[in-house]
Parts: C-alpha cells; structure tokens; sequence
C-alpha cells in the first residue's frame, strides 16, 4: 500500500490535536472536583471557590487559567445541561417606519403591514416585500421622498430611484441587527450566563441565543427585550468620590454587623488577594500601616479583619498606586472603585441601604463597566454626574447620526463618531467644560442600559459633531464600541419569537440516558464485528475505537455544540462506519472464494469496494450538509456530528484499518475473516426480487393507503409545535395524571381554548401543548400563560421539566425549511446518481424510492400514532430523521448500482435490455444482499438500544429511524433497484 507514512503521520497530528482539544474538558473537570470536595455540599462556597480559581493558571506547562480552559471544554447543548434557547426577532417593520419618520399616509403604513403578513406567511426579505407592496398599492410615488432626511444625506439623496432605497434599507436592516447583535451580547454577558452562545441566522432578522444554566425566564425575557438607551454622561473623579467612600465605609462599620466571609484553599485565597489594592484600600495612613502588616498574614484573614472594621473596603478596592515618594496614592481618573464579579452584588445592596443612600448627593450615581479588566474578573465603578434638574443624561444616543470602526494615523484602532446637527451643539458645549482645566481633563462616559461601555477622557473641545474615540483597544473592541453607538438610535425592537426552556434535572436525566444508550450501543457493535469477522473483526474494532476519538475530538476543537441528537448522530455515525468495513470484508471474502490468497484478496477487497464506499458516504455527507443549511438547533446539532462523523469514518475505517493490516501481514500474522459459524452465511442466494417487485409494489400502497385513510380520519398529521405555533410545556407531577381532566382543568384559565395534553413516557409526564395568547407579542405574556397554567394546576404536585415556545412565523419557517430541505435533497441525489452512473433511469428510480420512503414512515406514524406509549409528533427531530432514513435508501441504492455498473464494465457493454437486465439486477441484489442485511441489522441493533435506553426526549425521534431502516432496507431491495426494469421498459417501448 503506498502512502502508508502519509496516513500514519496525518493519524498521530490528529491525534495529538483531539487529545489537546479533550485535556481542558479533563483539566476543568479536576479543578471543579476539587472544589466539589472543598465545598462539601455548599454550593456557595463551592461557587466562590470556582470564582477565586477563574484567574489562576490551573493547565501545567501551557499555564491557561481555570476560565480559558472552561471556555475551550466539551459544550454541551441544553437538552444535556439544562438552560434556555431563545429566539430574538428584530422587528424590521418598526424599523422602515422609524426611518421614515413614521408617516401617517394610509399606503405606506397598508404596505408596512402586508409585508409583514407575508412574512409571518413564510416570506424571506422583509425589505424587498415591502418596497413591492408600496409601489403596487401607490405606482408612480418615490419612497425617497419618506426616507431622504438631513441626517442621511449623505447616504441617500431626494432624487434616489426606488431601488436605491431598496438598498438603503437593506444596508440599514443589516445594521440593526448587527447593532442589536451586539446589544444583546452585552446584556447576556451582564446577566453572567457561562458559555453562552449566540449566533445570528443568515437571511433572516432572527438571533438564536443559547444560555446554559439559565431558568429564570421572565427575567431574561425583560433583559432581552428591553429598548436600548444609549447615553453621554460626565463624571467625578475618583478624588471627588473617595472621600464619600470613605464616609460610606465607616457609616456600615458602625450600622453593620458583617460576618468574615468563608475561607477558601490557599489557591484561592492567592485569587483572592490579587485585586488590585484590596489589602490597602482605606484612605489613610494609619489604616494603610494596619493593613500593610495584615497583608503578610493569611489572605482569609485580611479580608476577615477588613469585613468587620472596613465592609466596603473588603469588596472594594480604591485605584491606588505608589508615588515616587514610596506613599500610596489615588490613580487620576474617572474609575472610583473596583471589585470582583461575584463582590459587584454586594457593593450595590451596601449603596442602597437607606442610612448610605441618604449621604450620596443627588447629583451623583454609580454605574459598573459592562466588561471585566482583560484577564480577569474585576469589574470598574464610575460616579456619573447627575447635571440637569431631571435627572437625563447630558446627551441621548439619538444624537448620533453614525459611527465606525476606524484606525488613527499610526494605525491603531480608533472609533469615529458622527453626531446630528442638534447633537453636534450639545456636544461642544459639554466637551468644552470636560477639557477647561489642561491640568485635569475630566472623562465622559459612553453608557448603554445603565453600563459604562467606555470612558474616554476629553483632550480638547470637539466642534463640528466628528469626534474620534482612542485607548488601548483592539478591532473587535472599536467594532462593538461603533455598534454600540448606533445602538443608541436603534429603532428596531427585538422580541422573543421562540423559546425552550429544560430544567436541570431533565438535562441530568438526559446525561444519563444519552451515556447509557451510546456505551451499550457502542459494546453492541464491538461484539458482533468480533463475532462475525473474527480477527478481521477485531481490526474493524480497533478502527471504530479511533474514529470514536477522533469524531469526539474534532467535535471539540471546532467548538460544536454538542446535543442529544449530536450523541445519536455519534452513535449512528459508528454504526455506518461499520458499514465501510462490512463492505470491505465481505469483498474480501468474495475475493478468498475464488481462491485467492489473504494479502492478494485484501488488496482486491479493499479496491473493489471503494466505489461502493465512497458514493455510498457522499450521499449521506449531501443529505447531512442539507440538513445542516435548513435545520436548527438539534437538527443542526445531529447534521454536524454527522458530517464530521462521514469525514472521520473515512479515514479510520478504511486508511487506518488498510495501514493494520499491512501492519499484520508484515509480521505474518494470521487474519481471518469467518469463523465456522459464519463461513457459509449467505452463500448460493438466489431470491426473485425483480419477479416479484409487483407484489412489493401493492404491499407499499396498501400501506400509503391505509396512511392516507388514518390522516382524513384523525383530522391531519399530528403535528408538533415546530410546525403549528405554540406553546408546550414537559410536566412532571407526583402521581400519574389522567389526561383527559388535566385538559378540562386548563381549558378555562386558557380563555375557552382547549389545549392538546398528551403522556409523555410514564402516565405521571405530561405534554401540554396551547396556543393561548401565541401571538401576543406583550413582555409579559409569557408570564401570564404560565401562571394560568399553574393555576389550572392548583391542587397537584408538580414540577415544570420544560418549557417551549414558537411563535406562528417561526413554525412557518420550520415548515418551509422542512419542505426544501426533503426537496433540495432529492434534487442532489438525482443529479448526484444520473452524474456516477449515467442513467436517469437510476436517478429516477432512486428519488421514486426515496419519495416511497417519506411516505411509508408518515404513513406509519399516522396510522400507529395514539397506539404507542409515546408522543409522535411531527416536527424538526421527525424531518432530521426523515432525511436520515433517505440517507440509508441511497446509501444502500448506490451499492447494488456499483455491482450493476462493475458487472457491465466486466462484460465490456453500457446496459443490457430484457431478460439479460433482470438476471442482472437479481444478480446485483444477491451479491450485495450480505452486506444490506448485516449493515440494516448493526445500524437496527443501534437504534434499539437507544430507543430502549436513550430518554423519552429521543423516543419519537429513534422511533421514526427505527422504522425508517427497515423500510430503506426493504425500499433498497424490492423498490428503488426492481423500478429501474419498468422505467427502462418503458423507454424501450417508446423507441
């Protein structure tokens, strides 16, 4: 075999790579052990030990710290963690009518509202249905003369044709949600979510948001759909405020009877005494001696000491430094305070005691940074000056026109803003009071939702409305800055278009499940390759060994999420990579029936099912793309294992099973691959599937039948909220419920409307699915059905396990999504056959078969839905299996086609017609019929283990696959090759 040091090479990078990329997932795990063991049950002093460890090097020799290495571990998705998803739409309606100076003219507002319609109807670009609607409902109007303003000039002139408004408003939409990106972005990362992740969905005005951990949904729902306001304020100097701090302190020494805070490792404690100025944060000389000596001590009993005779020194610290005269002085500047994350809370409740809240002026109030200092979690207090008799900032953020991500002239990163004419006046004016002293230029600060994003200190008085904003700050620091003031003229609400909640405990459970099913699935496919294949088996093992670690490591090192369906995509990616092997050995054996021998018949086994092998994997790695492009969240999760899992499979399961066994046959080392059992499996068969496809035939649509029949009858598809609009909650109570009076308790708390209650697993777990009040938009809606919920609920013991909701434009969408995802898949696959075998015939005959294949699995599920013990619902799990099931089909299809092509290469002719065709295709379908059987069989033997095992949050899913490969096996055998003979004879009789 040539290329063997290639392969081995490209095998240890790998390997080192996956094997890095898995060392934080163990380091992190170490850290938070020990912290399991300190804390002993405490969870707040085990979060306090995690805290005081996120700035220390905890990774040997590389030295990352406890906070860089959690950040680069396994991310696991919600259904494993438990949190929230949210879906934010940004309202691009309220957006063209802000922009247009909100008009009253009847046309333009009927043409605002039609677009939206459309799009809550499946529509795609808000912008381009608007402009369309305007110009049928008011021909022969320009929209410049709604859209051109002085403060756009410059971007959009009175003469602008239709089009070029068009585009204006797509720039602008564009922007707002990039601004509203960044907004929301801020406000997670000041709610202190860990790892959240956030990601904008391309072509549409939504923003997904995944927050692990999180459960408290009415309070996320205010951060996150709250207006933004931006602000300009001016403010104290830290040596105007540090004598109130002082005063401060001894007032809560006095009033206060504060407890030492628990003590921590010795790690910690070296955490703890890193904040800057902590051990020498009073004023004084005296209390700066006292302190300086206490310093020396044990840090836990500095901040004991510091708790009891300075309290809101022990959790803040002046900016001090040391003068030249070696005493200890205020840094100059506009920061007053700083304080760890976790000590912020604390800082905040001692300023709103009333005995301190009555010596702060009115003319000032304190503001936090939105961000820590780099590399660690202090955050910065500002004291902002309060100047106008009501209480408003010195300048909105409606004074800026515009602003951008810029570089100076040396080339470092600056932010340019641009104020309005108004703005540009009010501007100078508060500038030139910031820069009158040239021994003591004061600061302004840039405020968004009450945090101090930035506080650039004022050089000189700036006219003209230009300003150029300067510090130490990196591109993706101006980036967001330049958002941010854009922000502050946003005119683009964002709202909750969908949510998922799963509780912590549900996400254990799923941990469990997920575990369980994969490392029995995983022991089931060990042991019958080592059976059936003997020491050709135990190669096969060895490669799925590696292929696990390297789908797991590169999973990780690419950040993917990983999700319940991603561990099911996993498990069934192992199951397929079998299938390389599968085809391998069994070419091999044909190879050694002719009587070759061993090394000859690997050579040829491993060539001859190559074609197979790879057609076979770029037909699911198509299908897997597909679903990648037009699924979320688990679907997406379940595409990208899958695909990485394709890619992995390949190089494992036929480099590096090749490279062993030259490896073997170098030390003449006896391989088999049978044992006295299985020598004779599948020898001399001889089955009439072309004979008796008409048969076949009529037992399909008797089925599709029965499933059409079951569909009128039950009033549709039972369709889940995915695909509806809805919302659905997972209830767990005490007992078990019967359904039918769940229903008649919450039909009147949800005004009349009857819900859909169905068991979910065991008779005590309760699917509730309503659309109460689904599409209204009010902050508080979401409270309110939950509460009604509740209180139809009064009188049970219960515990809400999740919670999901999706409102009527994105289940469209879905469903939308869902359609061109199964079409655009049959698309490819026709094209992907016609092109390797160069036949419509078989291009036809494989999408007729995947067309069989949709319906016979909906079929199924209509006609069996009510007789299961679990929910069948249709929705974004169900299309992810469908196309999985397509996978299957076409993966089997296109091997029986490499044996039909092979057979007519060796007989030197294109295609044979009649008779010669069928014993030809009965041919292809017994030579392969091994390799189908025992493939359907590993992959079924898989699924069974995870329907059994893996969690009733998977069941329908699994359910969906289970039947799906049994009909892909019976399609690829009696349907898509058999239909190849009609679509050929009718074109034989055409000519």
């Amino acid at each position: 075999m040539q290329g063997k040091g290639f392969i081995k090479f490209i095998a240890i990078v790998l390997a080192i790579v996956c094997a890095y990329a898995l060392s934080f997932t163990l380091v992190a795990s170490k850290v938070e052990k020990d912290a399991k063991n300190y804390a002993k049950g405490d969870a707040a002093k085990e979060k306090a030990y995690l805290d005081s460890m996120s700035t220390e090097k905890v990774y040997p020799i590389v030295g990352f710290t406890y906070g860089e290495v959690k950040s680069k571990e396994i991310n696991l998705g919600l259904d494993l963690k438990g949190g929230m998803n949210v879906t934010m739409e940004i309202s691009l309606a309220e957006l063209v009518k802000s922009l247009a100076g909100n008009p009253t003219d009847a046309n333009f507002n009927k043409a605002v509202q039609n677009a939206q319609i459309q799009l809550n109807a499946g529509g795609k670009d808000y912008i381009k249905i608007f402009v369309d609607e305007f110009e049928k409902l008011s021909p022969g109007v320009k929209l410049a003369d709604y859209f051109s303003n002085q403060d756009n000039a410059s971007q959009l002139k009175p003469s602008a044709s239709n089009g070029e408004v068009e585009s204006f408003l797509e720039k602008e939409a564009t922007s707002a949600i990039d601004r509203s990106f960044t907004v929301l972005r801020s406000r997670i990362d000041g709610f202190g979510v860990v790892s959240p992740n956030m990601q904008k969905q391309e072509g549409s005005n939504r923003i997904l948001i995944e927050m692990p951990g999180v459960q408290d949904k009415e309070r996320i729902a205010k951060l996150l759909q709250g207006s933004a306001e931006l602000q300009f304020w001016q403010v104290y100097q830290v040596q105007e405020v540090a004598p109130l701090l002082e005063n401060i302190n001894k007032t809560l020494a006095s009033t206060l009877k504060t407890e030492a805070p628990a003590t921590t490792t010795d790690t910690a404690a070296k955490a703890g005494s890193k904040l800057a100025g902590l051990e020498n944060a009073a004023k004084d000389s005296t209390d700066k001696g006292k302190l300086a000596g206490l310093a020396k001590k044990d840090s836990t009993a500095v901040r004991a000491e510091l708790a009891k005779s300075n309290p809101l020194y022990a959790v803040l610290s002046l900016p001090i430094y040391q003068g030249e005269n070696g005493q200890q002085q205020l840094m100059p500047g506009a920061v007053v305070g700083m304080s760890l994350q976790k000590d912020t809370a604390k800082v905040n409740s001692y300023l709103k005691l009333p005995e301190v809240a009555t010596a702060i002026p009115s003319t000032m109030k304190f503001m936090w940074s939105v961000k820590p200092r780099e590399g660690s979690k202090v955050f910065e207090l500002y004291a902002i000056k309060v100047t106008s008799a009501d209480g408003k900032p010195d300048l909105g953020g409606d004074a800026i026109s515009d602003s951008r991500a810029d570089f100076d002239q040396k080339g470092k990163p600056e932010v340019t803003m641009y104020m309005t004419s108004e703005g540009a006046a009010k501007w100078k004016k508060i500038t030139a009071e910031a820069a009158a002293d040239p021994n003591n230029k004061k600061s302004i600060a840039i405020v968004l939702d009450n945090m101090v994003y930035s506080a650039p200190t004022v050089q000189n008085e700036i006219g003209g409305g230009v300003s150029s904003i300067t510090g130490n700050f990196t591109q993706a620091d101006t980036k967001d800055l330049s958002n941010i003031l854009k922000a502050g003229k946003l005119p683009a609400p964002a709202r909750i278009a969908g949510s998922y909640v799963v509780g912590p405990t549900l996400g254990a459970q799923a941990i469990h499940d997920g575990l369980i099913s994969f490392v029995i699935a995983f022991i089931v496919i060990l042991i019958f390759m080592a059976l059936y294949y003997h020491r050709a088996g135990w190669v096969a093992n060895f490669a799925l060994l590696v292929n696990l670690f390297f789908i797991i490591g590169i999973l990780v090192s690419l950040g993917a999420v990983l999700t319940l369906p991603g561990i099911a995509g996993i498990v069934l990616t192992i199951g397929l990579s079998v299938d390389a092997n599968i085809l391998i050995f069994e070419r091999v054996r044909e190879e050694l029936a002719l009587g070759k021998n061993i090394p000859t018949a690997i050579k040829e086994g491993f060539k001859h099912a190559m074609p197979s092998i790879l057609d076979a994997n770029i037909t699911v790695f198509i299908l897997g793309a597909i679903l990648y492009a037009f699924g979320s969240g688990p679907v997406q999760g379940f595409a990208t294992t899958l695909c990485i899992g394709i890619l992995s499979s390949l190089f494992a399961a036929v480099l590096i099973s090749r490279v062993v066994f030259e490896a073997m046959l170098d030390r003449k080392m006896e391989i088999s691959f049978d044992n006295n059992f299985t020598r004779n499996a599948f020898k001399n068969l001889a089955f009439n599937f072309v004979g008796r496809r008409k048969i076949y035939y009529i037992i399909s649509t008797v089925i599709i039948l029965a499933g059409i029949g079951m569909y009128f009858k039950n009033g549709g598809l039972n369709l889940g909220v995915d695909f509806k609009g809805g919302r659905t909650y997972l209830v767990h109570f005490d007992k078990a419920v019967n359904t039918e009076d769940v229903k008649t308790k919450l039909t009147p708390v949800f005004g009349g409307e009857t819900p859909e209650v169905k068991t979910a697993g065991e008779a005590s777990n309760v699917k509730i699915t309503t659309t109460f009040h689904i599409e209204d938009q009010d902050i508080k809606t979401d409270k309110l059905v939950e509460d009604a919920l509740k209180k139809g609920l009064t009188g049970d013991n219960y515990k809400i396990e999740s919670s999901q909701k999706v409102t009527p434009i994105i289940a469209s969408d879905i469903v939308n999504g869902a359609f061109y995802a199964v079409l655009i898949s049959c698309i490819f696959m026709f094209i992907y056959i016609v092109v390797r075998f160069k036949k419509w015939q078989y291009g036809l005959g494989a999408v007729l078969a995947l067309a069989h294949d949709v319906l016979m699995v909906l079929s199924f599920y209509t006609i069996l839905d009510g007789l299961m013990p679990f929910s069948l619902e249709i929705g974004q799990d169900f299309i992810a299996a469908i196309l999985t099931v397509m996978g299957y089909t076409m993966t089997e299809t296109v091997v029986v086609f490499d044996r039909i092509r092979e057979r007519l290469k060796e007989a030197g002719k294109e295609d044979l017609h009649g008779e010669e065709r069928n014993q030809l295709i009965n041919f292809a379908l017994n030579s392969t019929l091994s390799r189908t059987i025992l493939t359907s069989l590993t992959v079924f033997f898989v699924l069974l283990v995870i329907f059994i095992f893996g969690g009733d949050s998977i069941r329908g899913f699994i359910f969906a696959l289970l039947i799906g490969r049994i009909i892909g096996t019976y399609s690829s055998l009696c349907i898509s090759t058999p239909i190849v003979i009609d679509l050929g004879s009718s074109e034989e009789k055409k000519k």
